[in-house]
Order: C-alpha cells, then sequence, then structure tokens
C-alpha cells in the first residue's frame, strides 16, 4: 500500500486535531535542512582563511553534502516506511543536530568536510519523512494547503540560507567567525526534537520490503569514482589513476543497473528499478537533469569572487545571489501554461539559462574592480525565469509514460539525479574555476572563465534535451499529492520549489 492510499482510506478519527501544530514543527526541520544546503556558500572565504583549507577542500565542504543526501535519500525514506517515519525522522533531526554541532566546532577541513557528509546523510533520513507523514496525517481536502506550506518552507529556506549566513557573518557572534552558521542549527534542532516527540504520531506502511544496501554502496562508489578525482586531481597533478577512475564510473554504474536487476529476479525491493530507465523520456529527462543541474555551481565562482575578488561583504554577497529568486518567480508564474510543450520549454529553458549566465559573465567582466550587485540583477533574473522554465517541464516529462504506481519512485529518482548534478557541478566548474587562480591568473579572469564553463553546461543540456520526445506533453488534472514531491527539495536549493503543476500526471502525445 503506498503513502497515499495509506492515508486516503484512513477514517476521520485518524487524523490528529493537532495535525497543523506537528506540520510547522516538521517544517522546522525541513527549513534547516535547506539552509544547511546553502549557508555555507557565503562563508567559504572565511573557513578558508581560518582553516587553511585548500580550494580542493572548500569543494568538498559543499559538495559532500549534496552528495551524501543524494546516495541516501531514497535509502532514508525506506527506512521510514518501514520502521516507523516518526522513529526515523527523529533519529534523522537529532543526528543532524549532532552534525551541525561537529561541522561548527571543526578544528580542520577534514572535520569539516566529514561532518558535512554526515550532516548530509542525517538530512536523508529527516527529510523524506516530513512528505511521507504530511499525506497520512492531512485528509486528501487538506492536503494541496500543507503542500503549499511544505513548499513554502522550501523555497525560503533556499533564499534564507545565503542571507543568514551572511547575517552571521557579519555579526561575528561571540568572535566565532563562521561557525555559527552551523551552531544556530543546535538550539532551533533541540526545541523541534522535543516539540516534535511530544506532536508527532508513528506511521509506517503494511508491508515489508528489503533494504538494498549493497546496491546503495555499489552507486555510491560509482559517483565517487567520478567526483573524487575531478576534485582532487588538480591538487595531485592528475596522476594516471584519476583519469583511470573517470573512466570507471560509467562501467560500476553498468554495474549497479545489472545489480539492480538481480535484485529483482530475487523478489527483492531494489533502490531503483531499472524499468524505469526504459522509456526514452524518463532516462532523457534525467540525464539532462543531471547535466543543467551541474549549473548551478555558479554559485560557487560568484560567492568566492564577490568577496575576495570584488571585496564584497558576506551580506551584500548573499542580496546579490538572492536577485535569482526575482527570476524564478517571475517564471513559475508562466511555466505551468508552458509545460504542455514539453521539449520545447526545457530548450527554451536552457538557452534562457545560458543567456542568463552570458549576461552575468559579461557583466563581470564588464564591470571588474567596481562590480555592484544590481550591475548582477538582469542576469540573474533571466537565469531564474530559466531554471523555473525547466524543472517542473523535466519532471513533468520523465513521468509521462509511468504507471501512477512508480510515479513515486521516478520523483525519488529525479530529485536523486538532481542533487547528483549539483555534486557534479560544484567537481567541474569549482575544479576550472580554482585552477585558474592557483595559476595565478587574476581574480576576475578566473571568475569568468568558471562562469564560461558555466554557460558551456547550460548550453550541452540544450543540445542533449533533444533526445527528449518532441510531441506535446498532455497533464491530466490529477492532484499534485498523487506523486512523492521529493523533487521539491532539489528545486528549492537551486532557488525555487517546483510548482504544484509539476506534480500531475502526465503522457506525451505524439
Amino acid at each position: 500500500m503506498t503513502v497515499e492510499e495509506q492515508a486516503d482510506t484512513a477514517p476521520p478519527a485518524q487524523y490528529s486535531p493537532k495535525r497543523w501544530a506537528t506540520l510547522a514543527v516538521t517544517l522546522f526541520a525541513v527549513f534547516m535542512d535547506m539552509v544547511d544546503n546553502t549557508v555555507l556558500n557565503v562563508a567559504l572565504p572565511a573557513v578558508q582563511e581560518d582553516l587553511d583549507a585548500s580550494s580542493a577542500q572548500l569543494e568538498w565542504s559543499v559538495a559532500g553534502y549534496t552528495l551524501a543526501f543524494a546516495a541516501a535519500m531514497i535509502t532514508g525514506a525506506r527506512l521510514g516506511d518501514q520502521l516507523g517515519r516518526r522513529r526515523i525522522y527523529l533519529i534523522g533531526l537529532g543526528a543532524f543536530v549532532v552534525t551541525s554541532a561537529l561541522a561548527g566546532a571543526a578544528a580542520n577541513p577534514e572535520m569539516l568536510i566529514a561532518s558535512r557528509i554526515l550532516q548530509g546523510a542525517a538530512a536523508a533520513l529527516m527529510v523524506p519523512q516530513v512528505l511521507a507523514m504530511l499525506q497520512v496525517d492531512f485528509p486528501k481536502s487538506e492536503r494541496p494547503k500543507a503542500m503549499s506550506l511544505y513548499g513554502m518552507s522550501l523555497a525560503v529556506g533556499g533564499i534564507g540560507g545565503p542571507l543568514l549566513g551572511g547575517v552571521l557573518l557579519e555579526a561575528d557572534l561571540f568572535g566565532l567567525g563562521w561557525r555559527p552558521v552551523f551552531y544556530v542549527n543546535v538550539p532551533v534542532g533541540l526545541a523541534a526534537l522535543v516539540a516534535a516527540a511530544i506532536l508527532t504520531r508513528e506511521s509506517r506502511v503494511e508491508t515489508r520490503e528489503s533494504f538494498d544496501i549493497r546496491g546503495t554502496l555499489i552507486a555510491t562508489v560509482g559517483l565517487i569514482s567520478l567526483l573524487f578525482p575531478l576534485v582532487q586531481g588538480r591538487e595531485l597533478d592528475w596522476p594516471w589513476w584519476t583519469f583511470a577512475l573517470m573512466i570507471a564510473c560509467p562501467v560500476i554504474l553498468w554495474l549497479f543497473i545489472r545489480y539492480e536487476h538481480q535484485v529483482i529476479a530475487r523478489g527483492e525491493s531494489p533502490i531503483i528499478d531499472p524499468a524505469l530507465l526504459h522509456h526514452r523520456s524518463s532516462l532523457g529527462g534525467l540525464l539532462v537533469a543531471i547535466l543543467f543541474f551541474c549549473g548551478m555551481a555558479y554559485q560557487l565562482v560568484l560567492t568566492v569572487h564577490l568577496q575576495t575578488g570584488e571585496g564584497y561583504s558576506p551580506i551584500r554577497t548573499a542580496v546579490a545571489l538572492v536577485t535569482f529568486t526575482v527570476g524564478v518567480g517571475i517564471g513559475s508564474a508562466v511555466a505551468p501554461q508552458l509545460m504542455p510543450l514539453g521539449r520545447r520549454v526545457v530548450l527554451l529553458g536552457c538557452a534562457v539559462m545560458a543567456v542568463g549566465m552570458g549576461v552575468i559573465t559579461w557583466t563581470v567582466d564588464h564591470w571588474s574592480g567596481s562590480l555592484e550587485w544590481w550591475h548582477l540583477a538582469p542576469g540573474m533574473i533571466v537565469s531564474g525565469i530559466g531554471l523555473a522554465m525547466v524543472a517542473g517541464t523535466l519532471l513533468t516529462i520523465v513521468l509521462a509514460q509511468m504507471p501512477k504506481s512508480s510515479s513515486g519512485a521516478a520523483s525519488s529518482l529525479i530529485n536523486t539525479s538532481i542533487q547528483i548534478g549539483v555534486a557534479t557541478g560544484v567537481a567541474i566548474v569549482g575544479t576550472v574555476y580554482f585552477t585558474l587562480l592557483e595559476d595565478r591568473h587574476s581574480p576576475t579572469d578566473s571568475a569568468v572563465v568558471g562562469l564560461l564553463t558555466v554557460v558551456g553546461l547550460y548550453t550541452l543540456a540544450g543540445l542533449l534535451a533533444l533526445v527528449l520526445p518532441p510531441g506535446r506533453v498532455d497533464v491530466s488534472d490529477v492532484d499534485a499529492d498523487d506523486t512523492d514531491s521529493d523533487h521539491h527539495h532539489a528545486t528549492a536549493a537551486a532557488g525555487t520549489a517546483l510548482p504544484p503543476e509539476a506534480g500531475t500526471k502526465a503522457r506525451v502525445a505524439p
């Protein structure tokens, strides 16, 4: 029985009268996760100076969180279904508080990276349970409002992360510098933990499924075989084995798919059903999502350049980055109407994103030494519009050929793909940018090349989008909660939550 079926068959008496208070408490945890997904960006220069961190270690401190979240998210959701969502949520939230404290107390870069990886894994236990509990705790008539609050918390967290980081860095509380960006999670998290222990109720699915731990490990090894040499290769002077690891990545991922077939043949539950990849729309959409969201690494380049190259304060940097969300808001207003155009919207959105990043690149170069945050605003707004056009349409295309019973797994899969794209982008773009900086190129030239790499990624994503089905996408009038809306999390990390229409069932018309 799915989460939705479990909720829809519950009698009215099973709905807690405290469900709205419960939702408010659990959304605090989602908000904290979103903040920590972005808060470190504006603190990177301060972290580098305080811990004497290398550029590769800075990349790992950002990518490690995202990679761990992506690798453990589907397993975290399944643990909640089987062992109890309340139990796993409380464990994840408690672990998130502890790992936040460890990150804040990091005495060296290695401790910070390890804490961030553990923090991402804790978030993967915590976040999936919120949406599952929401669907169980609320009757169908109240779910749209609850889902709106869920999406709002993601969007506010994505926007608030850089701003909160900037404010805390400017305040320099107790002379701790960057550390309060993590310490702030401790009192908030403890309060949320106590409230959740009092208010939340246990729920789980009725059927028992196996845990594909080995499959998770194989997939994680495959991803690390790509990311590790990309991040560390520069500092190691690119020994032969770094190239061998990158070549091994597709081989390991192919072995992962083969292993998942074996899991199904044994009658067990795979972490990813290979049948979801048999359709042109789903496989193509996932590949485009990975490549498209690689481009979100522009935030790494701009954050470091604005502070170290242009002398921005952390709060001024955060203000410059937040203008991106204005474009997201504009794009979200028109994207649902364009969504039935399917592939054409993705192509146009990739082009808009590339143009926006091109404008930002020109602005950084043209106004070098006197760059103001409002100079960046036009390019940031255009880029935000491009993101809003692509994100929801991609999900709709991926779901187009999926039976309703697989929509939740497919939504989780695209969210995982987005997280993988973000982590891979940090590795690729960060390698290009920091290599130029360390080779003593000027800060502006290094930033320009790094941003041009982002433009290239969006251009390639547009070209790859040509593999998507060319027909229109007919979106049927089905409730958004008929699909697992885990995809909200990743797109909110990029600056937005998908519009509700993104979760509707769809099919591609010839």
